[in-house]
């Protein structure tokens, strides 16, 4: 029989702030009153009454020159053009295929938009709409890029790049978008011996480093080899890592993950998910990276 761990309610103190130091945030609720100056233009998140600028979301205020916004804490993934985003295939139609990239609508892969088995650049024809499920379908998991914006603000995927392409074995952790932080790339093989791709949609896939990257082909052939139990660990315990971030509200990249995951070897992996020991290797990560800052 497995082990059960019990344990009596106890208050927690707060962990201090992973905000940067000097960079307090203006938090503001629903209904709060940013400013009463009439010099500032209406940004997301805002509305005017009675001369007054308020609050239609709770979030972090933002100031560009004239221009007030307020950025959600928690809500649902915004496409910018350029973004990484995994996301998993919903529906196959006509010549595109629907995914589910945590927004408010599905976005959309078009036909034209991938490159075929091989990298072949060429002109689709019918056989391939025909063959359209034999790449991606149903429940599939890919990487792809922003490629568009529609004026309903769907977003337009591509792939058509070796790097993106459909996912083989791995772990998916759903965060908030927010929590990811933007950087020039989202692609990360961490020295653990594990990989990362940061979705900037807040999905995060986490899977064994592939040894010879350069058997790609197209992005559709997929390694369905038994995964060895050590690689299994590492992932298990980047998994725990990114939950016990996200618990603490701290962002979500490379360095930090690491931190995590080298201040979480000495528990077992399933220990990391204990609140007194997410809250000693978070400290110590936190530390780690305002040292780096400093």
């Amino acid at each position: 029989m497995a082990a059960v761990t019990m344990r009596l309610p106890q208050v927690r103190g707060p962990v201090g702030t992973s905000a940067p130091r000097g960079a307090e945030k203006h938090l503001v609720a629903p209904g709060d009153t940013i400013t009463t100056d009439t010099g500032y233009m209406r940004g997301h998140g805002t509305y005017v009454e009675d001369d007054k600028l308020i609050a239609s979301v709770a979030g972090v205020v933002e100031r560009v020159n004239k221009l007030v916004c307020v950025r959600a804490l928690k809500a649902r993934y915004n496409g910018e053009v350029g973004d990484i985003v995994v996301g998993r295939i919903t529906e196959v139609q006509q010549k595109r295929w629907k995914v589910e990239t945590n927004s408010r609508l599905d976005s959309v892969l078009l036909l034209s938009s991938i490159n075929l088995p091989g990298g072949e650049l060429r002109r689709r024809s019918a056989e391939d709409e025909l063959a359209m499920r034999d790449y991606l379908q149903e429940g599939d998991l890919i990487s792809a890029e922003v490629q568009s914006i529609f004026s309903d603000g769907a977003v337009s995927l591509h792939t058509r790049s070796l790097k993106y392409g459909k996912l083989a074995q791995g772990v998916l952790v759903q965060v908030s978008p927010s929590l990811v932080k933007r950087q020039k790339t989202h692609f990360h093989d961490l020295p653990c011996g594990a990989s990362v791709i940061l979705g900037n949609n807040g999905f995060i896939w986490i899977y064994p480093t592939p040894e010879q990257k350069e058997e790609e082909a197209g992005g559709f052939t997929t390694n369905l080899e038994p995964v060895p139990l050590s690689e299994r660990e590492v992932i298990s315990r980047l998994r725990n890592c990114i939950v016990a971030l996200v618990n603490h509200k701290m962002m979500l990249f490379d360095t930090s993950i690491l931190y995590c995951y080298e201040a979480s070897l000495p528990h077992q992996i399933k220990d990391i998910l204990k609140p007194e020991v997410m809250e000693e290797i978070i400290l110590e990560a936190r530390q780690r990276l305002l040292d780096l800052e400093g």
